[in-house]
């Protein structure tokens, strides 16, 4: 079940559409509150100031407790309409105020914006309280799902109201008292700690930089990542190069660096983020979270925040998820072992004297690389021009789904950086807004993501269309080249761009079901599904060209990069089934010790996948923002879960050809377009006519033949 409706959550409210707002007559003076006016009714972000967000929240507020009340107080018995349909198109001023606003704060954010959200979070969670511990609105709910097999409902229908009524019960609605109390002062603290920690992080990020003057301790670097380096320096009002710790300055350094203390260095800081005892530090925070998290679970029944969130998920249990896990440790085990042995006994001959440290592993991976399959990812790079990616994406989309992408720059964005883009179907209707914006900057956080500014959804026989976007932060053009991704950003580009089909293919009545509305650990189907494309010549051949001379990436090339393809995958494998242990880990806890060692506490948690040596004083949690700050708490596991799910369909495309239209309208019509209306394991079996396997997994990644 959705935990949180999307109509009420604060942490999902940015991805809400909006309809109908009431306006009053200051709102002409606040472009918030006012009529857009422009193409598709796309945000007017040129005329939105600071100073317009919190009147237009306050209005948001005023008519969104008005729309509960006038459900609370309706006469007329409890209907679906009335009542489950009403709830989901509450609060439509709200939804558009927070879809700009939300989005903005982890792309384009600002100190003010960051103390503005702080002030708002006690106010978002007392407007969820008071919906889902209004003992009115509940009974209404209630009224309407115990009565439901009376009545005849589509199955979108039925799982709307189960979601709803879940979703109180989720909330605290069957609590009474001073449980109820309790209750509401804990989602009022959880608000505040999770908005605290990423912004403890991302400070900690951006007030880091490393300017280096002595070209001698940059040897090994590509002249490409040196001349960034000094444009960030020149930039910083610094002379020689600079470092920081968005992934496109520090990740060249710990691959390419020679000097061995400079990888540490960098290393380090990266590691230790939020860890320092300072003003930024996150691990009182973390033990707050969880023992708050764990206090909610035990209020509403349940042993463990895991048994709370997993109840409606794919796995439905901390055991399943734990089966997952531990299935895929023991079968990646001997590989993963052998990976890091086979750098370590290559590093070793290669002059590394020392013991192989987490910060030589990328650099002496890369040389061994280089020395099996002679493919440099910096000749690589010369064949992913950001620009031809992008339409190669956009051609996928295509010859897939029939859809089409056009620029428009009368559609105003909230960065210079930002692209925006008109999606049409392939019968030539508007389809969806597409915006993506891909370079790092101080207001944006790290990482890559998908968001929706406005929802799709159905209402009196209108289909109103999204508004997506992509935010990452790839490798930025240097006054001598333009933006070359290495082969893993193209594989994040086609990742956040199937979450952007999902979000401008959804086709469902309701709002609260829409696009990626789906649980946690089914949501990353469809981008896992598009990265599959990366290997195949086919698709490499539509758009893969060296950005200087126009030549189409060699046949050899291909067949190195396809070669390499389970190149240290156990290894991977083992990273991300650390992140996924470590989530279950802290959310399975029964009791948070007051005196919990962050350290030890995660060094065992993960220990089981652990095959590097240990570095003293090192926790990930502090800066875990999945899980602290995020929607991935006791759901971090979902990227693997997926991931059985994913190879077992693209096995389904390829089965057929990858460009199989027949395959993929059987995805969109199954996965893409149905959003949450269903159980997600029918959805799948609808697509693919079978549960899935770990075989195809287990095939892919090299581990089985």
């Amino acid at each position: 079940m959705k935990k949180n409706l999307k109509l009420l959550s604060f942490s999902l409210i940015a991805s809400l559409m909006f309809t109908n707002c009431k306006m009053e007559n200051k709102s002409n003076s606040n472009p918030l509150l006012g009529e857009y006016n422009t193409i598709h009714n796309t945000t007017p972000f040129s005329k939105i100031k600071m100073e317009h967000y919190k009147p237009a929240f306050d209005q948001a507020y005023k008519e969104a407790r008005a729309d509960i009340k006038a459900i609370v107080d309706n006469t007329e018995a409890p209907t679906f309409e009335n009542t489950i349909v009403a709830l989901d198109n509450a609060g439509s001023l709200l939804s558009r105020v927070a879809g700009v606003f939300y989005n903005l704060l982890s792309a384009e954010t600002s100190d003010q914006m960051q103390a503005l959200a702080e002030e708002l979070a006690p106010e978002s969670t007392k407007y969820s309280n008071e919906i889902y511990l209004n003992q009115k609105l509940f009974d209404r709910v209630n009224a309407v799902y115990q009565n439901r097999k009376n009545v005849k409902y589509t199955q979108e229908q039925e799982t709307l109201l189960k979601d709803t009524y879940k979703g109180f019960l989720s909330n605290g609605a069957s609590l009474k008292g001073e449980a109820k109390e309790r209750y509401k002062k804990i989602s009022e603290e959880l608000s505040l700690l999770s908005l605290s920690f990423g912004n403890n992080v991302r400070k900690e990020t951006n007030r880091y930089l490393l300017n280096i003057t002595n070209k001698d301790e940059l040897k090994g670097l590509p002249a490409s990542v040196l001349e960034a380096a000094a444009m960030k320096a020149k930039a910083k009002g610094k002379e020689g190069w600079a470092f920081d710790l968005t992934y496109p300055s520090f990740g060249p350094v710990l691959k390419y660096a020679e000097n061995r203390n400079l990888r540490e260095k960098l290393w380090r800081a990266y590691a230790t983020r939020a860890t320092k005892g300072d003003d930024l530090d996150n691990v009182e925070t973390i033990k707050k979270i969880a023992k708050l998290r764990l206090e909610k679970a035990n209020l509403l029944g349940y042993k463990t925040y895991a048994d709370y969130v997993l109840e409606d998920r794919m796995a439905k249990n901390p055991e399943n998820v734990y089966k997952l896990l531990n299935q895929l440790t023991a079968s990646y085990n001997k590989q993963a072992k052998a990976d890091v042995k086979e750098v370590e006994d290559f590093a070793k001959k290669n002059g590394l004297k020392a013991k192989m440290m987490p910060w030589d592993l990328s650099f002496y991976s890369n040389k061994l690389k280089l020395a099996k399959y002679n493919l440099d990812d910096e000749v690589l790079k010369a064949y992913f021009k950001l620009e031809n990616v992008r339409k190669g994406a956009f051609d996928l989309a295509t010859e897939l789904y029939g859809i089409t992408f056009k620029e428009n720059k009368n559609i105003e964005v909230y960065h210079k950086d930002v692209t925006p883009y008109e999606v049409f179907d392939k019968d030539g209707k508007f389809l969806a807004v597409f915006y993506v914006d891909y370079f790092p900057r101080p207001g944006k956080r790290g990482g890559a993501w998908m968001n929706g500014i406005t929802d799709q959804y159905i209402m009196n026989g209108e289909n109103h269309r999204p508004h997506i976007v992509n935010v990452m932060n790839f490798t930025m053009p240097t006054e001598s080249k333009p933006s070359l991704l290495s082969f893993g950003e193209v594989t994040t580009l086609l990742h956040e761009f199937g979450h952007g089909l999902h979000g401008m293919l959804a086709n469902t009545n309701y709002k609260g079901l829409s696009g990626t509305s789906v649980p946690r650990d089914f949501v990353e189907l469809p981008s896992q599904v598009m990265e599959n494309f990366a290997y195949e010549k086919d698709f490499l051949d539509k758009f893969a060209v060296h950005y200087k001379t126009g030549e189409k990436i060699p046949q050899a090339l291909i067949d190195k990069l396809k070669a390499s393809n389970n190149y240290m995958s156990a290894y991977g494998c083992y990273r991300q089934l650390a992140y996924g242990l470590l989530d279950m880990a802290y959310h399975t806890l029964t009791e948070v010790p007051e005196d919990l060692n962050v350290v030890d506490f995660e060094a065992n948690a993960t220990k089981a996948v652990s095959v590097l040596p240990k570095v003293a004083n090192i926790a990930k949690g502090p800066s875990f923002g999945h899980i602290f700050a995020g929607g991935y708490a006791a759901g971090y596991y979902g990227y693997k879960w997926a991931e059985v799910l994913d190879a077992d369909a693209f096995a389904v495309f390829k089965a057929d050809g990858v460009f199989s239209k027949n395959v993929a309208e059987r995805f969109r019509t199954n996965v893409l377009e149905k959003g949450g209306t269903e159980n997600p394991m029918e959805l799948y079996k609808r697509f693919k006519g079978s549960e899935p396997t770990i075989d195809a997994l287990l095939e892919r990644d090299g581990i089985k033949k």
